[in-house]
């Protein structure tokens, strides 16, 4: 059992930060490569349990900070991509849709305004509000972030039944 965790832990690792990675490559994917990187934890949640992939997200966001030279692409998988898709897994016990929703959505607008907080004050990255146009139309973009968090949740949610019912009965001979 060891052994499997080490090695999906491994590849998984691998994978984000490849992802990662190629966001200094790719500079207009500065929030489609992160989401891409935690979509990878997906199956290290399924298949080795959600505190080892929270181990795994935890190794990749030390190195994608000392590695990534995009510092809002990093800084986007550490305070979100990275550890949703494993987060979300656990939220998907509670039987309550609409409370399981407010969850989500309070960790998703928390998340997002704690990174660009950090962003511009930490990192001095003054030139983001100009991007925005502004505090207000920052705000306006959270908004619209909101609906794009909705179509990302829904991935995420598909992404986890196609592996879960597809990719693991296809490629991993399990049930």
């Amino acid at each position: 059992m060891k052994s499997t965790q080490v090695a999906v832990g491994g590849l998984s690792s691998a994978l984000c930060l490849l992802a990662m990675l190629l966001s200094g490559v790719i500079p207009f994917a500065t929030y489609a490569l992160p989401a891409v990187a935690g979509a990878f934890l997906i199956p290290a949640a399924v298949e080795i349990g959600t505190r080892p992939a929270y181990v795994v997200y935890t190794s990749v966001s030390l190195l994608a900070f000392i590695m990534v030279p995009d510092r809002e692409a990093a800084l986007m998988f550490i305070f979100f991509f990275g550890y949703y898709p494993v987060f979300r897994l656990s939220l998907e016990s509670l039987r309550n849709n609409l409370l399981r929703w407010l969850l989500k959505t309070a960790v998703f607008n928390a998340s997002m305004i704690l990174s660009y907080w950090l962003l511009i004050h930490l990192f001095g990255l003054t030139q983001l509000l100009e991007e925005f146009g502004g505090v207000a139309m920052a705000w306006a973009v959270l908004g619209i972030g909101n609906i794009i968090f909705v179509i990302y949740e829904t991935a995420c949610r598909n992404l986890t039944l196609l592996y879960r019912h597809w990719f693991r009965k296809k490629f991993l001979m399990k049930k």
